[in-house]
């Protein structure tokens, strides 16, 4: 799980200081090049990688949060892509994660209008996967976190590898290849069947 510290600010994006001898087409692919691939090393994390948004996720990072698989957002946090008002576009993979998450023009219109969006319409756009209202370290993490931890590890890594899948785009046959796989290395696994028998255990004879 990636949080930012305090309540302010999830993640603020690129630092313009930092940025501001960017300034020829090397400098700025070398730039992409080297943000994207750190948000990549997220998206292709081979268990879930949640972000838990203690604050505004604003340009760089709200492409951040969309880099990771499940986003948490405090109820007071908003997500936005404003990139447009310093004149530029996503950088680092966030514009095609926004389309994939909430369609292309949802992300036209978040994008070209600067819009912060709050929690219950990042929830309800699927920009968000629950809203936290008390805190990080609440229950309301605490209860969305119960069923994904009660998995065996190796089912979590089989999940991620069938979403990270769909999230490339693989062809359907290589996307159902990765099930089976997946299917193989847990189905095997003696966690399955120790679930198997202790279900067949209270099962009427």
């Amino acid at each position: 799980m990636l949080t930012g510290a305090g309540e302010r600010f999830f993640a603020a994006g690129g630092d313009l200081l930092d940025l501001a001898n960017v300034r020829d087409e090397a400098a700025t692919l070398a730039m992409t090049d080297e943000a994207r691939g750190a948000l990549d090393v997220i998206r292709c994390c081979p268990v879930p990688v949640l972000a838990l948004l203690n604050g505004d996720a604003i340009g760089g990072g709200a492409e951040l949060a969309l880099a990771c698989d499940l986003r948490l957002q405090s109820a007071h946090a908003r997500i936005g892509f404003i990139q447009a008002r310093l004149a530029i576009t996503s950088a680092w993979g966030g514009g095609p994660d926004l389309c994939r998450l909430v369609g292309p023009a949802r992300a036209l219109r978040m994008m070209s209008r600067c819009e912060m969006v709050d929690a219950p319409q990042a929830l309800a756009w699927g920009l968000a996967d629950a809203v936290i209202g008390d805190g990080p370290v609440g229950a309301d993490v605490e209860a969305f976190l119960a069923p994904m931890l009660a998995c065996a590890p190796q089912v979590l890594r089989g999940i991620k590898a069938q979403t990270l899948a769909a999230r490339r785009g693989e062809p359907y046959e290589a996307a159902r290849a990765t099930e089976q796989q997946q299917l193989l290395a847990t189905w095997l696994h003696d966690d399955h069947w120790r679930a198997s028998e202790k279900i067949l255990s209270k099962a009427p004879r």
